[in-house]
């Protein structure tokens, strides 16, 4: 299988660093508000590539982080009127709560920035020691990005032409204008922590390279996080972590893109942010899935008004495919190869393209519902891999009934229920020989845009 790797901007055959031994590290949340689709989203992806290596046999372990301490937090902890502590827990309980709706697997180990805040101290006096890092006369720590050679490999950004944006915004305690705080020193009814240079707090980049040092050691397989943290963040924590050990310190960057909405960035400011709350108090946790895989994890999505109720179509009727297989009473046939495992594999073995893994279902249902018609068994083997293969990437989980009853009333069309209940007072019309109600029955069902069909199966209507 291979992987797209940021760092040498191409795919590459996946070797793990130790054997068949994968550690693997996602950015999380930073706690500051209510978890939206970006976040759903970033969960999702590393869920999904966690248990594809799984499934390909590799030994898995998988760490996220929530950032509970930082100036966004601390800003919005004073605007409510509560300490930053407990204004990060009640959010990450509020974002927990949505997760779980959103039904994406649990890391094997959850890291917090305030329960690692002695092993950031012991990181940062490491890099004071090997001259990468220096203090500041108001308690501050910093880190020298010239005394780091390699800066830029990540962003292939080159220094000199880095200093050019940022000479305006140099900080004073600063001894260059790229350097940046590994810690930064309390401010007056701030959070703090005691520390070796003063009170203060934890500056933003140097926790997740703490807490990979502390969850695996020196060096790591693979490093995710979204496309617009590739720069400064994860920069960053290139730079620290490999001043520290003289290690590279990740194998495989991987970075997901970000979504925009209507062809905008998803931003507060602009205020077109889509709380995950929102979406799954309307659509299915598969429906949004299914939506939000339609495209390649390394590609921006693009969130229109269609997005999400067309993906609830398409999991609808593929779910009534699966529920009419599944009542037909048909038996698996016993020499069947479905072509379902091999195209999943081909597909997400080559850099997890969910894309052309979804695309494919179509092909799979359609052949399943033609041998439905032929009450062919072979329709049984194809939706049972479906269900297998497709589980995978967190599709197909649900019971078909319970998901139709649910989700299919939900989603139909309000005025084609409207249409299809004057079909049945037609239908009735004509069956007690009142053909004169039938027929202006049936007008008003063309005035609003329908035809009437009438199959042995009974009446129904579509669009005209």
């Amino acid at each position: 299988m291979k992987i797209y790797n940021t760092l040498t901007r191409k795919k590459e055959v996946f070797t793990p660093i130790c054997g068949n031994k994968v550690n693997m590290y996602a950015c999380g949340i930073t706690v500051s508000g209510e978890a939206h689709i970006g976040h759903a989203y970033q969960a999702l992806i590393y869920d999904v590539v966690r248990n594809f290596l799984l499934f390909k046999g590799y030994d898995v372990t998988y760490t996220r982080n929530y950032t509970d301490v930082d100036d966004k937090i601390i800003a919005k902890s004073q605007e409510v009127g509560i300490p930053a502590d407990e204004y990060a827990l009640k959010m990450i309980e509020n974002i927990d709560r949505q997760m779980e709706r959103f039904s994406v697997g649990e890391p094997d180990m959850w890291m917090k920035a305030t329960k690692n805040i002695q092993n950031i101290i012991d990181f940062i006096d490491g890099l004071v020691q090997k001259g990468h890092a220096y203090p500041t006369s108001d308690g501050s720590v910093y880190f020298s990005v010239q005394s780091f050679p390699n800066y830029g490999v990540l962003s292939n950004r080159k220094v000199d032409d880095m200093l050019d944006g940022v000479r305006i915004a140099n900080d004073e305690q600063k001894r260059e204008p790229l350097d940046f705080a590994l810690w930064k020193a309390a401010k007056p009814g701030e959070i703090y922590w005691d520390s070796p240079w003063g009170k203060g707090r934890p500056g933003w980049h140097i926790e997740c390279s703490a807490m990979n040092k502390a969850a695996f050691g020196e060096q790591i397989d693979i490093h995710g996080g979204g496309r617009d943290l590739i720069f400064p963040h994860h920069e960053n924590e290139i730079a620290q972590s490999e001043a520290l050990t003289g290690k590279q310190f990740v194998k495989y960057w991987m970075h997901n893109g970000l979504i925009k909405v209507n062809g905008q960035k998803m931003s507060k400011s602009l205020g077109n942010s889509i709380l995950l709350s929102d979406l799954l108090d309307k659509y299915s946790a598969e429906a949004v899935k299914f939506a939000l895989m339609q495209t390649s994890y390394r590609n921006d999505i693009n969130v229109t008004d269609t997005l999400f109720p067309d993906a609830e179509k398409h999991m609808t009727e593929f779910y009534t495919v699966i529920k009419a297989v599944e009542d037909s009473g048909l038996s698996a046939a016993e020499d069947y190869v479905s072509p379902v495992a091999d195209g999943f594999d081909r597909a997400m073995s080559d850099d997890f393209n969910t894309a052309l893994a979804i695309a494919d279902l179509y092909g799979y249902f359609k052949k399943a519902k033609s041998l439905l018609s032929a009450k062919d068994g072979r329709a049984v083997n194809i939706i049972n891999d479906v269900k297998k293969y497709y589980g995978i990437i967190e599709l197909f989980r649900t019971d078909a009934s319970a998901y139709l009853e649910k989700y299919a009333k939900a989603e139909a069309d309000p005025d084609m229920q409207k249409a299809l209940e004057l079909a049945e007072k037609m239908q009735n019309a004509r069956l007690q020989k009142d053909y004169k109600t039938a027929d202006g029955i049936r007008a008003q069902i063309a005035e609003m845009g329908y035809q009437v069909m009438i199959t042995k199966e009974g009446v129904t209507v579509k669009k005209a």
